[in-house]
C-alpha cells in the first residue's frame, strides 16, 4: 500500500474503515479501507463488478456496511452530512417527463434551496454547460450526453463540499468531457473534494492525485498516484512506428499493449532498451521511442490480470 506520511496527516473528507458488504453469499466489498483528504481529486478504479458502486453507496448511506465504519469530514457518518455532498450516480435518475428547469428546481428544493435560488443556480450552470436552450424541454427530449450534463448540474446545485461522480464522462463526446474536466479542476481549486469512478484511465491519470484500485471488493493498490507510478520505475517503452510491427516475441519484452501503429511495451528485468530500439529500427521506421513510467492503464491491466 502506497500512502505517504503527508497524505495521512492531511484532513480527511472521507475515511472508510474496513467496510464490508455481502449480498446473500456474494461479497461485494471486502473489508475496504481508504482515506480521501480534503481538497483533493481521488480516483476510485476497478473492473466491472469490482465493488466501486457498492462502496460509493455505503459512503453516502444508501446502504449500510455489514462491518466497518464510514467517516465523513472528521465525524462518523450521520444523515446531516449529506447536505455537504453532491452525488452523480452511474445510472440516470431523472424524471423523463419533467421539464429540465422544473426538474432542477425540484432537486434544489430537496437540497434546502429556495425556488428562486434553485432557478438562478440551475440557469447559470446550464448556460455554462451550453444547454440553456433546453431548459424548457422535457428530459426525455435530450440526448444521453445532455442528460448527463443535467445530472452533473443537479450534483453541483447546492454547492457541496464533497462531489462524488460515478462515471461522470459517460455518454459525453471529447469536447463535453473536456468541459466537465475543466469544471472539476476549477472546483478543486476552490477547495472542493472530488471522488470519481470511471473506466477512463486517461482522465484518472490527468486529474487524480490519489487512487484506489479495487478488485473483487478488495483494495489492491491505494495511495498517491505519482508515488505508485514511480515505484514501477521506467521500464516501459512507448513506440510510434510506420510499416511492419517493429518487434517479435523477444526475450527483451515482458508484455505488449499494441494499438496498431503505436505500442506500449514493458521490458523484462535487466533488458536493454537500446537493444530493443536497434531491433525495431531493423524492421520498421520508428518515429517515436521513449522510455517512461508505465501508464495507469498498464498498471490497471497488470493488477487485475490474475482475475481476468
Amino acid at each position: 500500500m502506497f500512502v505517504g506520511t503527508l497524505y495521512r496527516k492531511m484532513p480527511a473528507a472521507v475515511e472508510l474503515r474496513g467496510i464490508h458488504k455481502t449480498y446473500d453469499n456474494f461479497v461485494a466489498v471486502d473489508h475496504l479501507s481508504l482515506t480521501i483528504r480534503e481538497g483533493s481529486v481521488y480516483g476510485l478504479l476497478g473492473p466491472n463488478g469490482a465493488g466501486k458502486t457498492s462502496t460509493i453507496r455505503m459512503m453516502i448511506g444508501i446502504t449500510l456496511p455489514d462491518e466497518g465504519e464510514v467517516w465523513l469530514f472528521g465525524e462518523k457518518f450521520h444523515r446531516e452530512q449529506l447536505r455537504r455532498i453532491g452525488y452523480l450516480p452511474e445510472e440516470r435518475g431523472l424524471y423523463k417527463r419533467m421539464k429540465v428547469l422544473d426538474h432542477l428546481v425540484f432537486l434544489g428544493r430537496l437540497r434546502g434551496l429556495s425556488a428562486d435560488e434553485s432557478r438562478k443556480r440551475a440557469t447559470g450552470w446550464c448556460e455554462r454547460l451550453q444547454i440553456a436552450d433546453w431548459l424548457h424541454k422535457k428530459v426525455e427530449e435530450l440526448s444521453k450526453g445532455m442528460q448527463q450534463k443535467i445530472q452533473f448540474v443537479a450534483a453541483l446545485l447546492h454547492d457541496p463540499d464533497l462531489l462524488i461522480l460515478d462515471e461522470p464522462f459517460s455518454g459525453l463526446d471529447p469536447a463535453n468531457a473536456m468541459m466537465l474536466k475543466d469544471i472539476m479542476i476549477e472546483l478543486k481549486k476552490t477547495g472542493k473534494t472530488i471522488l470519481f469512478s470511471t473506466h477512463r484511465m486517461d482522465q484518472v491519470e490527468r486529474l487524480s492525485e490519489s487512487i484506489c484500485l479495487i478488485d473483487h471488493g478488495r483494495s489492491v493498490l491505494e495511495g498517491d498516484l505519482k508515488k505508485i507510478k514511480a515505484s514501477y520505475g521506467k521500464n516501459t517503452v512507448q513506440m510510434q512506428y510506420e510499416g511492419e510491427t517493429p518487434f517479435d516475441h523477444s526475450e527483451l519484452i515482458e508484455s505488449v499493449n499494441d494499438y496498431g501503429n503505436f505500442v506500449e511495451l514493458r521490458l523484462r528485468p535487466g533488458a536493454d532498451s537500446q537493444q530493443l530500439l536497434k531491433m525495431a529500427c531493423e524492421r520498421s521506421r520508428i518515429t517515436r521511442f521513449e522510455l517512461v513510467e508505465p501508464s495507469l492503464e498498464e498498471i490497471f491491466i497488470d493488477m487485475v490480470k490474475p482475475h481476468a
